[in-house]
């Protein structure tokens, strides 16, 4: 995972804890064109996580972004 998809979990995390999830489904759908409801997926797996960091978060992504 590189420094690239650390930067982008952080920027989602972000907007998430703001409680901003329309912005963060618009982000996700920008960043890799996520269909919808594996942008569910990812945020409702995201809001699962214990602590949100960003190294969670960009696994999260990554193992979303390899199954599509």
């Amino acid at each position: 995972m590189g420094s690239v998809w650390r930067h982008h979990a952080e920027h989602l995390a972000n907007l998430l804890a703001d409680k901003e999830e329309l912005k963060a489904h618009l982000f996700l759908e920008q960043l890799m064109l996520f269909p919808v409801d594996i942008q569910d997926k990812i945020i409702e797996d995201i809001a699962k996580l214990p602590r949100c960091n960003s190294d969670d978060v960009a696994e999260i992504i990554t193992y979303y972004s390899s199954r599509v």
